[in-house]
């Protein structure tokens, strides 16, 4: 690293990656940023902004001298991004999903493990300080012995179709967020899963064999059951929360003035801003994880959210797909048993 600060890279400067990069820009350990896209004036515009340098290509990004890459690349290209900077030797945040097959990702993962090197994966629902505080609260024993968990991701309006085309469908994309929130809050593996989903507003989801309305019921490996809903459309704004009942408690994390949801008992105070996407919602835990992996990646240390974590959460999305496709219970061990991949 030089005296000036890390050099850091950001790969992908569509929504997400030019947040990222401009995050980045503020924190006081990066002293240098390099951003790099498949549009050239997207990434030289951004970069005139934010007072950093556009590299021609991904390619010419890693050999810039930068001392970590921040990856933002749409989700294909996730794990071939993700070979190349374990081949360059360099530290890596990446967001979710890594992989959207499990053998893809178990060779990711078995590339980095050789080359020794950081990923920390983009679960920001772990820096939000509503579910650290139900972790706290459940790990603490506040809560008392878990009686259930009811979860909720509502877009405001599907993502494009060309987004929804490559993105896995509403399990992988969608809801792993909540998969892996359930894992961090608990403390609990998932064991079983039922989903089902149906096309309820917007047709041309079905030409990707995916569905724009969810539920799922989860069994944690304590009995615990937990049921999640997801939507790619809410009315109202971004609905995301996760409500934890216990013996001695029950919190929520995501239920406070701005949620989304409309009561329509008498008296009670109407939904005047709500939430309108995920980086109003989250804009602090994302910059919060951030804040964690450069912080990683200049002090040492292990990662916040490494490889193993997107696995658990990718092993529960790849049940609700067989799920909902055979129409019955799938335990977890059926997709991550020896004889799963051949399936």
């Amino acid at each position: 690293m030089a005296q000036s600060g890390l050099h850091v890279g950001v790969a992908g400067v569509g929504r997400i990656g030019a947040f990222h990069a401009a995050t980045l820009r503020g924190l006081a350990p990066v002293g240098r940023l390099t951003i790099a896209d498949t549009d050239g004036d997207r990434a030289a515009e951004l970069a005139g902004r934010l007072g950093a340098t556009a590299a021609p290509s991904v390619e010419a990004l890693l050999d810039s001298g930068v001392d970590a890459v921040v990856v933002a690349v749409p989700t294909p290209a996730h794990a071939p991004l993700l070979r190349e900077i374990a081949a360059a030797g360099l530290p890596a945040f990446c967001e979710k999903p890594v992989a959207l097959e499990l053998d893809r990702l178990d060779a990711v993962t078995e590339e980095v493990e050789r080359a020794g090197i950081l990923v920390q994966v983009g679960f920001q629902r772990r820096f939000d300080p509503g579910y650290v505080a139900a972790r706290d609260a459940v790990g603490g024993g506040a809560v008392g012995e878990l009686l259930a968990l009811r979860g909720a991701t509502h877009d405001p309006s599907p993502p494009p179709e060309s987004y929804i085309a490559a993105s896995g469908g509403i399990f992988r994309d969608l809801h792993i967020h909540d998969f892996d929130a359930i894992r961090f809050v608990t403390g609990r593996e998932i064991v079983e899963v039922y989903a089902t989903g149906a096309v309820r507003e917007t047709p041309w989801f079905a030409n990707h064999g995916d569905v724009d309305a969810a539920a799922v019921v989860l069994r944690l490996d304590d009995g615990t059951p937990a049921v999640l809903t997801g939507t790619r459309r809410d009315a109202l704004g971004y609905d995301v929360r996760l409500e934890v009942f216990g013996t001695e408690d029950s919190v929520a994390a995501g239920v406070d003035g701005r949620t989304p949801l409309r009561s329509v008992e008498p008296g009670a105070r109407p939904v005047r801003d709500g939430y309108r996407d995920f980086l109003d919602r989250f804009a602090a835990a994302y910059r919060a994880e951030l804040a964690a992996f450069v912080a990683t990646v200049r002090d040492g240390g292990s990662s916040a959210c490494p490889l193993s974590e997107a696995r658990a959460a990718l092993v529960v999305a790849l049940a609700a797909d067989r799920s909902r496709a055979e129409r019955r219970p799938v335990p977890i061990d059926e997709v991550t048993g020896a004889h799963a991949l051949a399936r």
